[in-house]
């Protein structure tokens, strides 16, 4: 067996199945105030690994700020979105519990 590393861009998007992974990661460098993705839902659970800034995340009927230091879990099949706060570039990595990404789109 041989180990092949990988480069990845600051906002690159991996589905796990062309690596042999059994997850798939979302890379995630905004620096626009306001930004992110709109209301959504994966048959997953989505961890969100928050290196650097701050966002504000809706999760189901919650409001929470996750800033960099933190780890948040978005449980299967809740909806949830999240959108940039001023203060800096929000950097991330978002890993999704499948090997493909799958996503319902609510908005």
């Amino acid at each position: 067996m041989t180990i092949q590393p990988r480069d990845v861009a600051r906002d690159e998007d991996i589905e796990g199945y062309l690596l042999g992974s059994p997850v798939s990661i979302m890379r995630e460098f905004i620096t626009t105030p306001g930004r992110g993705p709109r209301l959504h839902q994966h048959p997953y659970a989505e961890t969100f690994v928050i290196h650097q800034g701050r966002a504000l995340f809706t999760v189901g009927d919650e409001q929470v700020v996750g800033v960099g230091g933190q780890i948040l879990v978005v449980p299967a099949l809740v909806s949830h979105r999240f959108e940039v706060l001023d203060g800096g570039t929000y950097e991330a990595t978002h890993i999704h519990a499948n090997d493909r990404f799958v996503t319902e789109w609510l908005e």
